[in-house]
């Protein structure tokens, strides 16, 4: 029971993790374009996959985490808007925590796999 309520806390993190990226550009007054596109596609994404996460657990939603948190932190990068400051501290800083949740959770459930049927 114990790891299913850390998997959940897990989730809900994303979710505001998510929520935080997608409202970004307004909150910390990012140039239109690509930068805010990113910031909003990617905070859909995350925020899609947490409620996703928390409705029915699927080991696959956990890679795609993973993939999206590595996305946000290297995206500023790949699109060539590291030199917005701002834009990129946002971007990296939610990337790694949403990649390392993802992470977490993955090497928990190598560990303690979950069972497929009630009996022990």
């Amino acid at each position: 029971m114990e790891n299913w309520t850390n998997a959940k806390l897990c989730d809900v993190a994303n979710l505001i993790l998510g929520a935080i990226l997608f409202l970004s550009p307004w909150l910390f007054k990012f140039d239109g374009g690509t930068v805010s596109a990113n910031a909003h596609i990617v905070g859909i994404a995350m925020a899609v996959l947490a409620i996703a996460a928390l409705a029915a657990f699927a080991v696959w939603e956990e890679w795609l985490n993973l993939i999206v948190g590595l996305w946000a932190l290297v995206s500023p990068w790949v699109l060539g808007f590291q030199g917005t400051t701002t834009a990129t501290t946002v971007h990296v800083v939610i990337g790694i925590a949403v990649a390392v949740l993802a992470a977490i959770e993955l090497w928990v459930m190598s560990q303690h796999p979950p069972r497929l049927t009630t009996h022990s």
